[in-house]
């Protein structure tokens, strides 16, 4: 089963690191993001990823091109052939396509540009920016359990910050920590999707939340994964701040594959 991952936006929210690449090629722990949610899909046995770039998608591009090097002792010889020679080559078994689905186009019109790509078959959908500790395989065992053209995880992310209850003369009469099951379920990306979204993706300007999920739901076709366990977006560069702390502390609860 292939795995799609949306990585062209723009990631406004995190300007200061995206002016210069784009959002899932922002590192944490020396690695793109991008590297850490295909080495959680990888670890449960899924290999061929389809990458929707956009912005900036040349450095994507150009990552992939060299990944072999990255991590790999290398000998260059410049004295005879300019030869190269790799040793002891440790890249990942992965068949990565990178698709240029175009710089404004939305989420829904860059699934729909990929579709040569995936074929009629049943496809792994997640965003290019969140990390979780997830079983993809369980995953994959609800979905098909539920027999619907959708699933996706819900998670409950918290409220970012506290909560203050006011009383009628301006006195606080409660105050509370942000808790993690305050907030509502979310759609934490890490989805299973039927190829018939396909035809209710009208062009580039189709958003995905919208008519194709909206449609399912009509129809009684999309399930929900709710998963309480580790999840989180890297949306700010607290976010990005936040996952690096966990793997300083050695608390990447999402690094399952170490």
């Amino acid at each position: 089963m292939k795995v799609v991952i949306l990585a062209g936006g723009f990631g406004t929210r995190i300007s200061e690191e995206s002016e210069f690449k784009p959002k899932p090629m922002i590192e944490i722990g020396g690695k793109p993001i991008l590297w850490h949610i295909m080495k959680c899909y990888s670890y449960y046995g899924f290999h061929e990823f389809i990458i929707c770039a956009g912005y900036k998608q040349n450095v994507i591009k150009e990552y992939f091109s060299n990944y072999f090097l990255y991590g790999s002792d290398v000998t260059f010889d410049f004295s005879k052939e300019n030869s190269m020679t790799v040793h002891n080559n440790v890249s990942d078994p992965w068949k990565v396509t990178v698709v240029d689905t175009g710089l404004n186009t939305l989420t829904g019109g860059r699934i729909k540009r990929v579709q040569p790509y995936i074929g009629n078959e049943d496809f792994m959908l997640t965003y290019g920016d969140g990390v979780s500790d997830i079983n993809i395989s369980r995953l994959l065992d609800f979905h098909k359990e539920k027999e619907k053209k959708l699933t996706i995880t819900a998670v409950q992310p918290g409220n970012r910050f506290g909560s203050v209850e006011v009383g009628k003369s301006g006195e606080v009469k409660r105050f509370a920590e942000k808790k993690k099951n305050d907030g509502g379920w979310i759609n934490g990306g890490f989805m299973v999707v039927s190829p018939e979204i396909f035809d209710y993706i009208d062009g580039d300007d189709s958003i995905l939340e919208k008519d194709p999920m909206e449609t399912f739901v009509k129809r009684g076709e999309m399930a929900a994964y709710c998963y309480d366990g580790f999840w989180q977006c890297m949306d700010t560069l607290r976010d990005k701040k936040y996952l690096e702390d966990l793997i300083l502390q050695k608390k990447a609860y999402w690094m399952v594959w170490e």
